[in-house]
C-alpha cells in the first residue's frame, strides 16, 4: 500500500506482533505476510510471502526475554529483506537489549550494547526506530540514523490526568535517572526527589538516603526499566519508612520483570506501576498493580512523519 507516495510494509518476528498489528493498522496498512518458525535443529526459519522489492519495509521487534532468540530473528529477517531487494530498511525495536551493557564497568567487560549496534547495522538496516534506551549515548554505537522517542510523552500525560499535580512529586530512583525524573516532573508540573543509593551486586541495591522532602505527599518513581524490581521495592520502602511519603506509585517505560519481580511488587508499599507496551507481558505477570499503556499511536505517527520527510520532534513536545 502506498503512504505518502511511497511503498511501505509493516512485518514483524514473534516479539511485538500484537503492537506491530495495532501499528501497521494505526497507519491504515495491512500487516505484512512473513512466518518466523524453527527448523528441526532450532535454527530460526524465514518466509517473507510477499514480495518486498523497492519497499520501504519495518520490522518491529523488540529484544526482550528470550533475549538471543528474538535479536537472531530480528537479524536473520533483516537480511531476509536485505536479499529480497527491499528499498530500505527500518529496525523499529521498541525495548533495545543489551542496553544496560553500555560500558566497561570493570576490567575485561565486554561492550555488548555497541557489539548489538553492530550486528544490526552488518544485517542491513538502514535506521533504527526505538524508544527510551537505557543511555542515550547508545545512539552514537551506530553507523545509521537512530530516531530515538521517549515514553514520557505518553506516561507523564497519564499521571497528570489521574492526580493532577496536588501534593505530587516525582522521584529518581538514583543518580543516573535525574534527568529522566526531571523532564517527567516538568512535564506534569511538578517537585522531584532523588533516592541515592549504593549497588552491592547486581540487580540488588541498598538505599542511604533521599535528597528532597516527601513527607505526606503521593510519590512517582521515575525509571526507564523494571527488571528483577528490587531497586524498585527497595526505593517505595525508604520512601514510606524513611521520607513519610502518603503513597507510591511507580512508572517504567520498559517492563523486564524478571526472576522474582511479580512477587516484589505484589508484597511492595507500591499501589500501581504504570509502564508501556514495548515489550510483551504475559497474562500471567499482569497482576493487578500493573497497568500498560499503548505505544503503537506514537510509533505510527514516528514512521508516518519519517517516511513524509517530516521533522520527529514535535512528537517529543
Amino acid at each position: 500500500m502506498n503512504l505518502h507516495g511511497k511503498d511501505i510494509k509493516i512485518f514483524t518476528a514473534n516479539a511485538n506482533p500484537s503492537l506491530a498489528q495495532r501499528i501497521a493498522s494505526g497507519l491504515g496498512l495491512p500487516l505484512g505476510e512473513s512466518e518466523v518458525s524453527r527448523f528441526s535443529d532450532g535454527e530460526i526459519a524465514i518466509n517473507i510471502k510477499e514480495s518486498i522489492r523497492g519497499s520501504d519495509v519495518f520490522v518491529v521487534q523488540s529484544t526482550s526475554s528470550p533475549v538471543n532468540e528474538n535479536l537472531m530473528e530480528l537479524l536473520v529477517m533483516i537480511d531476509a529483506f536485505k536479499r529480497a531487494s527491499a528499498g530500505g530498511i527500518t529496525a523499529v525495536i521498541p525495548y533495545y537489549g543489551y542496553a544496560r551493557q553500555d560500558r566497561k564497568a570493570k576490567a575485561r567487560d565486554p561492550i555488548s550494547a555497541r557489539l548489538v549496534a553492530d550486528l544490526i547495522t552488518v544485517a542491513g538496516a538502514d535506521r533504527m526506530l526505538t524508544m527510551d534506551l537505557h543511555s542515550p549515548q547508545i545512539q552514537g554505537f551506530f553507523d545509521i540514523p537512530v530516531d530515538h522517542l521517549q515514553g514520557v510523552t505518553i506516561l507523564a500525560p497519564y499521571f497528570r490526568d489521574v492526580f493532577g499535580t496536588n501534593n505530587l512529586i516525582c522521584v529518581s530512583p538514583d543518580i543516573g535517572s535525574v534527568t529522566r525524573a526531571r523532564t517527567f516532573a516538568q512535564r506534569i508540573g511538578t517537585g522531584m526527589a532523588i533516592i541515592d543509593k549504593r549497588r552491592q551486586r547486581a540487580n540488588s541495591s541498598e538505599v542511604m538516603n533521599i535528597i528532597g522532602d516527601v513527607k505526606d505527599k503521593r510519590v512517582v518513581i521515575v525509571d526507564d526499566v523494571i527488571d528483577t524490581a528490587g531497586t524498585l521495592c527497595n526505593a517505595a520502602k525508604a520512601l514510606v519508612e524513611i521520607g513519610g511519603a502518603s503513597e507510591v506509585y511507580a512508572s517504567a517505560t520498559h517492563g523486564v520483570l524478571s526472576g522474582a519481580a511479580i512477587e516484589r511488587i505484589q508484597e511492595s508499599y507500591i499501589k500501581e506501576i504504570v509502564l508501556l507496551d514495548t515489550i510483551n507481558i504475559p497474562d500471567e505477570k499482569l497482576i493487578s498493580k500493573i497497568k500498560v499503556l499503548d505505544t503503537a499511536g506514537l510509533f505510527a505517527q514516528a514512521i508516518d512523519r519519517i517516511y513524509s520527510d517530516k521533522p520527529v520532534s514535535p512528537l517529543f513536545v
